[in-house]
This record gives structure tokens, sequence and C-alpha cells, in this order.
């Protein structure tokens, strides 16, 4: 039977340079492409991988390399355009074993090919139960034994008769998570950096018209004085905007690094393969008519991002505004905004075009600085998450703002604002979501959700744009604050009465106000906010000067930036109702941008009025507190039986009913006891290795093809089946969570008076019966409690029956101990957020009121902590209201292991843990549900690396 030829390994990667290219399974119709790529190579790689000269490869070693079983024989190759840069492969040579060997183009090594490579190899392989990679490579061959022991996998070596044996441990661990996790982080970093630092710009669609889009971003460019070659481009005319042009991206004299396309949208790739041949980098699409306008539209930006990744170019758009990077450097400007902010330390990132330009325009209009922005569009390429790993490593870049209106890669974009909001703040004005990304709705979460997976990862979420502003301004220029403790120095009771009120609203702990009068001028506020900031009560200052006539304006703003200039502690003002950095108040450097000086640290933020200057304070304590802590691995928890609970979700998912079509279809029969066959040790030379060499090398025609013996084959796991989604199958969660430390109070479900009866002697007096649906703690008359004998059971069984029917399925339970406050536990396998665990409390006020709060898997135990908290009930744990404090150490505990069961298992589509009653020393799971379900495939920020 012919191979299946698995679409879902395919995958567009950006390199360690910051190219892309694309990944995919070898086909026989590569044959061609494999000659020419072969053609190419050096006699020193051919010597690395054949220990010896091979010229060329004949028609049958062709045949054989792009012929593949997809399971015991595999190939993957890189291509970029329309030629082959790097192949790899793998042959089994034994049970859970394989032989590994590949290689890269001499033109492309050392851009990071090989290792991508492996990593998807290496993926491909654990699918179908293949735990370990053998490579023989020759002791000269440093950069192959270089890869494979940097991989991050369990490596091995041994010399024997001149060759370095290597075996490759394939089970991923912490070390190889981190340099696949490293890696994406450089190569997407770099790939930014390409498009924010060009050192020439070509404009294709530059016209003579005056406000045309292509002239628009010409005339941006030239204005704000870039500092290389600007080439404009286009069909006819000779010159635009004074600058000679040119008939095409290819007939331009020098290099190109960035493009700019401004041409209509059927135009579009065509000037992507123009700009592909003359080897530019990046392209910013300004133009419209993409993904915006319907199907059409997004059939053809689909098709502008895989034509210009598998040419190695990293896009931003369309329908975008485009770039700017503020560096004295390289002055670039490449937007349709006349309008850019000077130098600063703020990063901003915007997927509207159109609204780009206004936030520009407010950003310019408060004084404050940027040091590059991104209008990303339609996200068909560059998106948020790519900005985000530039921005970590950009040393001009202090603070990242972003206006998201949807979110591509949740999972990536949580774990990635996790690890940069440690040494930099985010804030995010999130939206309600487009069609073309993931809502709240669309996600299956609560807005409120969205909220809570944010603050775990220390992003700071404002409401609006105003807000935006008013925390980014504060953040860019003054230091974090150590805590709550707000000074407030006013010349108004009033004003200082409303700050106080605000302080008390947001969380804050106000002082009381000093009020210096309406005459107060430098002296007076000069001492006063000294006297406040040397108070270690204090952690910052809001002043308030609004002299109800013209006073010593200078002066005080003087007064005030000398005072805060050591304290290190943040002053933020209203300072005369002015919004922005107020000239006055301003620590002022030179600038590469045309406006002239822009503000530095030490700068004093004002705000129109006192309670928008707290609440953007309060974002930013929240913010200073969650930093304040340092970052933890989840727990190691030593009474866990990951594996048996794999198996039984194996088992669960495996049996017929249970799977998915396609995996039905391919489900072994009785025929099917051993696998397809795999290619011997003895096997023939692979021309796919940068130089480790297939065991005992034989002659080129030497293979016996596919018919030999075949070894053994490890199963798949159910979790790297890549079909269709399986049914949902719910099952009693007991056995799964008792693999992770977890007991469910016994129950026992009966179907008569008799029965119940046996049932709660076997459980021990009092007992509970109750109707055996999980969903019925929902409705009223669903559960008795406290039985202690025959005869009240036999009273509430009828009373069942009576209200219910004869055919009620009912069960028995032992009676918890009390006092205890009941709980809710749950997890969702969100489709884009991944596992998410929830926690409440089962009170009916509390469900209706949907008090929830929520945390992405696996929790840290601070994680479990924060979540516990961060219910509004949450007080009835700590006793307050008349309840008696309960186990929280416990509940935590539980809340950990739960987490990390949901971030071992994709197929746990969902977990109920309904209710946990949280007593005075423990934790009790009254009942316990699950819903397995095959996945499509891996999550979305799981397995090698891939952009979406």
């Amino acid at each position: 039977m012919e191979a299946q030829y698995p679409a879902h390994w395919e995958a567009d990667v950006v390199l360690a340079d910051g190219g892309t290219a694309h990944v995919r399974p070898i086909k026989p119709a590569d044959a061609d492409r494999l000659r020419s790529f072969y053609s190419r190579l050096s006699d020193e790689s051919i010597y690395f991988r054949f220990f010896g000269p091979r010229p060329r490869l004949s028609d049958r070693e062709v045949t054989r390399f792009t012929n593949v079983d997809y399971v015991d024989r595999v190939a993957l190759i890189a291509t970029i355009g329309t030629e082959m840069v790097a192949v790899i492969r793998y042959d089994r040579i034994g049970p859970g074993e394989a032989e590994v060997a590949f290689l890269v183009e001499d033109a492309h090594q050392g851009r990071g090919v090989a290792s991508v490579l492996l990593e998807h190899l290496a993926a491909t392989a654990r699918e179908h139960g293949i735990e370990r990679f053998i490579a023989d490579v020759l002791p000269a061959n440093m950069r192959m034994t270089g890869l494979l022991r940097q991989a991050g996998y369990t490596a091995q070596s041994q010399f024997e008769d001149g060759v370095v044996r290597m075996t490759l441990d394939l089970t991923p661990t912490d070390t190889s998570a981190e340099v696949t996790a490293a890696r994406e982080h450089r190569a997407e970093a770099r790939s930014i950096a390409r498009l924010l630092t060009p050192g020439s710009v070509a404009v294709v669609g530059a016209s003579r018209e005056p406000g045309g889009v292509g002239q628009t971003v010409l005339r941006n460019l030239l204005a704000a004085d870039f500092t290389g070659p600007v080439y404009p481009v286009h069909r006819e005319v000779r010159a635009v905007a004074g600058v000679r042009a040119y008939p095409s991206v290819t007939a331009i004299d020098g290099d190109v690094d960035l493009a700019v396309v401004a041409v209509p949208a059927e135009s579009v790739i065509d000037v992507v393969k123009e700009c592909a041949e003359k080897g530019v980098h990046g392209l910013i699409v300004v133009s419209s008519g993409f993904g915006e306008t319907g199907a059409e539209g997004r059939a053809r930006q689909d098709e502008l991002a895989r034509l210009a990744r598998s040419y190695g170019l990293r896009v931003v758009g369309p329908n975008c505004l485009g770039i700017a990077n503020t560096d004295p450097a390289v002055k670039l400007n490449a937007t349709l905004a006349a309008t850019v902010p000077g130098r600063g330390k703020v990063g901003f990132f915007s997927q509207s075009g159109a609204l780009g330009t206004a936030l520009l325009q407010r950003v310019a209009q408060r004084g404050m600085g940027i040091s590059s922005f991104v209008s990303a569009g339609n996200r068909a390429d560059v998106s948020g998450n790519d900005l985000l790993q530039y921005w970590e490593e950009d040393d001009s870049t202090e603070v990242i703002l972003l206006y998201l209106e949807s979110l591509g890669n949740p999972r990536k974009f949580t774990r990635l604002a996790r690890r940069t909001a440690r040494t930099k703040p985010i804030v995010v004005v999130k939206s309600g979501g487009t069609p073309a990304g993931h809502s709240a709705e669309e996600l299956g979460l609560p807005d409120s959700a969205i909220s809570s997976l944010f603050a775990q990862a220390g992003l700071i979420r404002v409401d609006d744009l105003i807000q935006l502003f008013d925390v980014g301004q504060l953040l860019a220029y003054q230091p974090l604050p150590a805590g709550p403790r707000v000074a407030l120095v006013t010349n108004s009771d009033a004003l200082g009465l409303l700050a106080a009120d605000a302080c008390l609203a947001a969380g804050l702990e106000p002082r009381p106000p000093v009020n210096l009068g309406p005459a107060a001028g430098p002296a007076e506020y000069g001492t006063a906010l000294a006297g406040e900031l040397s108070s270690a009560d204090v952690d910052a200052a809001v002043v308030i000067y609004m002299p109800p006539i013209p006073g010593k304006t200078d002066e005080v703003a003087a007064e005030l930036l000398r005072v805060s200039k050591d304290a290190a502690k943040p002053v933020l003002t209203t300072f005369r109702g002015h919004l922005g950095m107020h000239p006055a108040l301003r620590v002022t450097s030179p600038s590469g941008a045309a406006s002239g000086p822009t503000p530095s640290r030490g700068s004093i933020p004002s705000y129109a009025a006192p309670e928008e200057a707290v609440r953007a304070l309060a974002h930013v304590v929240r913010y200073a507190t969650w930093r304040a802590h340092p970052a933890v691995p989840p727990p190691e928890l030593d009474d866990l039986e990951a594996d048996r609970a794999r198996a039984l979700v194996h088992a669960t998912l495996s049996t017929p009913a249970n799977l998915s079509p396609a995996a039905a279809d391919s489900a072994p029969g009785p025929a099917d006891a051993a696998p397809s066959s795999a290619a011997p040790a003895t096997g023939p030379a692979d021309p796919s290795t940068t130089g480790a060499a297939a065991s005992s090398p034989a002659p080129a025609d030497s293979s016996t093809g596919p018919g030999e013996p075949a070894s053994a084959a490890a199963p798949a796991p159910v979790s790297s089946v890549f079909a269709e989604p399986g049914p949902p199958v719910e099952i009693d969660a007991t056995e799964l969570l008792s693999c992770y430390g977890l007991t469910v109070w016994p129950s026992e479900v009966v179907r008569s008076p008799d029965e119940a009866v046996a049932a709660a002697e076997r459980l021990g007096w009092p007992v509970v019966l109750k109707v055996a649906d999980p969903g019925a703690s929902r409705r009223a008359g669903t559960v008795r409690l406290g039985l202690t004998g025959p005869e009240m059971m036999c009273h509430a069984y009828a009373g069942f029956a009576d209200q219910l029917g004869e055919e009620v399925e009912l069960a028995v339970q032992r009676m918890a101990p009390q006092p205890a406050v009941p709980t809710v536990v749950g997890v969702i396998e969100d489709q884009a957020f991944g596992p998410v665990v929830s926690f409440g409390l089962g009170e009916v006020t509390a469900r209706l009121l949907l008090d929830q709060g929520f945390r992405l898997a696996p929790l840290t135990r601070e994680d479990a902590a924060a979540l516990v908290r961060s219910v509004r009930a949450a007080p009835l744990l700590f006793g307050e209201y008349g309840y008696p404090p309960v186990a929280v150490d416990a509940l935590e505990d539980l809340l950990v292991r739960v987490g990390r069961l949901a971030n071992d298992l994709p197929e746990l589509a969902r977990l109920d843990l309904d209710q946990v009653l949280v007593g005075e020393s423990s934790v009790i799971i009254l009942g316990a549900r699950a819903t397995l379900r095959t996945p499509a495939g891996p999550r979305l920020d799981g397995g090698p690396r891939r952009l979406s």
C-alpha cells in the first residue's frame, strides 16, 4: 500500500540568522531536486558523509532516498524557494532505535538548518515509538558532533574503529526544551532586527500621484533622513519625489534589505518573487485587499505568507501602517504616518493600521519617545510574539506597549510575556477580538479568564488606549514602587481627597494628604515632597499642582525634579492638568529624531486628573509586586505515576468505539502484528547527513529494499495521532487522579433501596444519597445528607423515586467531615491557550456570579496561591464572615497536582472536581469526571519550532 504523505509534518521555520525555510517530508517527486542538491555539495561534505568520495548518486539510490514509508523510514527536507538546501532522515534498525543521518548544503551551513531539522525529525520519531537515534561520525567532523551534543538530549559517544558512534536519547528533557526555546528566541529576534535595521529600502509602487500610498511612504522615509539608500520602484516613471526610480526591484543597482510594497493586492505575489530573486530580507506590505476582505482575500494572504517564507523572507502586514525605528544610526520611518515620536525607550506594537496613525500622534502629543514601532495589520507572518522576542534583547527598549485585537498563538504569547516581563514591563490593550484571531468567546473562556492568564504572565492589562499611555509614561520615566503606600502632596483639599479615595478604590494605601494651600510655591512643594519621600512608610508620591492663579510653574517643576532625582521612588503629578510629559518636568537628552530633545529617565509624568494618576500607579504597583517574587519552576512531585496515567488514557481511547475515523481506518488488525519493515543497519549509505554515516557502509546498490524482516515498534502515544480529533469519551476520573496522588471520596452507584443500604454499611454511616448524574449539583433537591441508618436510607430512596422516577440512578457516599468550605476545581483544554485550570467556591451565589479564577498549567505553588486568592469569595477560606479557617495549603497542593495532570495529558479535554471540600486539615474530592479526546495535533506551543 502506498505510504500516506504526512502533511502535518510540514512547517515554516525561522533560521538562526533570521531567514526562513520550509520543512516537509520528502516525496518521490523530489528526485531531481535531490540530484541538484547533491551536485552542489563540496567534496568535504561528501567525504564526511560517506567516509570517502562519491561524485554522484545512482538512480537506484535516488529512488530509495525519495521513496519512504513515513514510519520506519522517514526523511525531511528543508527548502528555500524551489531548491532543497538540507535533508535529514532516520531508518529504524531495532526496537525503539533508528539510525539518523543528515546533510546541509555548504552555502547554508551555519544558519541553524541542521538543528531545526533534528528537532522536527525527533518529534516524528517519537510519534512512531522511536526512543534513540544512532549516528556514526568521523572524529574530524566537529560540527556534527557538536550539533548532536548541544541538542539538549542525553547523548553518549564511544570511539571504535576510527569512528565516533553517538547515541541520542530522544526523551524530552528540561535542557532540550530550554535549548529549543533559546534557539527560537535568537532566530525570531534576529529576523525582526533585520526588518528594523535595514541598510537600504525599496518602495515598490511609489508613483508620482500626490497622496498615493507608495509616495507617502517614500516621502516619510526621506523626511526622517533614513541613513541608507532609498529606491523608488515603478514600472513607468523615471523619478519619484526627486529620487531616481527603477522599473523593478531586480533592476536596482545595489543591495536591497527591505521592500515596502504598495501595489494592488493582485500584483503583490509577483513583487514577492522579484524581491526573492533580488535577495531582499523582508517585506512591509501596506497594500489592502487581503484577509480583511473575505475568503478570496484570505486565500491571497495565505499564499503571500507561504511564498515569502519559502524564499526566506519575513512579512509585516498586509494591510498595515508600516514600521519605524528611531535609532539615530537608522532613522527609519517606513510608515504611512508623517508624525513619528522622538527617540525613547518604548517599543510599540499595533495590529490596526488605521488606528496606528492616531496612536503615534498621541504618543508624540504626550511628549513620549519610542524606540521602535510595528503595525502588523493582518499578521500574515510577523506578530506580537516575534516583537516580544526582539524587544527582550533590544537594549534600546525598556517598556513594551501592545494594542492587540486578537491572539494568534496565546500559549506562546503568555510564555514569552512571562519571561520578558521579568525584566521589561509589558502593557497591553486587548480588545474583543476579530474573526482572524482568537477572541475570548472563540477561546471558550470568559474575558475575565484572559485577564487572569495575563496577570499570571506579569502583563499589565488596561481597559483602553488612554490607560495604555498613562501607564506607559510612568513605567518609561520613573522607577518601580516597592509597595502600595502612597504619599499625597497637594494644594487643594478637594483634589487631595479625590486622590485618597481613588487610592483606596484601587487597592493602594494612601497617607493623609499634605495640603500646602493654594499659594504654595517651589519651597513648600520641595520641602513637603522631600519629607514624604524620606519616610520609610512611603513607596510612591502623587503631587497635585493646580494653582488657582498662574504661579511659578517652572520653579515648582524644577524643585520637584531636584527632590525626586535621587529618591528611587516613583513620583507622578497632576501638573496644571497637563496630560503627558510637561516640558518643565522633563529630564532631556539629545534625540536622533527631527523633533528634538525627548524625555529620559527621571522625567515626571503628568495626568489630567488625580484619579488617572492613581489608576496608572495601581497598575504599576501590581506589576512591581509580581516582579518582586522570583520566578520559580513548578514543584517536583515525587509520588506521581505519569506513565500509568498515559497508559490509562491510551487504553481508554484505543478501543475501536473511541477512535477517530482516520485512526480507526489505520488501526492494526490481526494481520498487522508487525509494522512495516525497517532498513537494516547494513543498508546503503544515505546522502542525507552532515557527516553521520550509516553503520558499516555498504556499496551503493547493496540494499535489499523494503522486504526485510521488521523489528518491533513501540506503539505511538494517542497524543501523536494527527488526524481528526476523536469523539469525546467521558469517564470517572478516580483512577486517573490517583496517578497524581489525589483520592476521590469513595461512593457507590445503587439501583435499589437494598443496594443503597448495603453500600452504606460498607462505606460506614452516616452517608449521603444523591443523584449520580454529575450535573445534578446545579439542581435543587438532588442530595439527602446525614443518613444514619437503613430506615432513613429507604425513606430518602423512596423520595427520589417519587420525585425523579423509578429508573433514576443514585449514588451513596460517606458523609464528609464538617465544617468545610465547598469549592469547585476544573480543567479545560483550550484550543489556543492549552490546559487551563479554574477554581471557584461551590456556594450557589459564587456559581451564579461566575466568581472563578484561571491559571495556565502547569502551576507553580505561587500560581496556585494566587489562583485561590483571585476569587472574590476567597475570604471565606481564611476564617472571615463566620467561616472557620481551612487547609488552604492542602487546596493549593491539589491545584498544583491537577495542573501537572492537565499539562501532562493533552488528551484531557475537560476535568471537573465538583465538589472539593476544604476542611480544617485536609481536602476531600466528592466527585470527579473527565472527558478524554484524541487531539488533532500538538498544542499550539508544543513540538518543534515552527511559524504559525
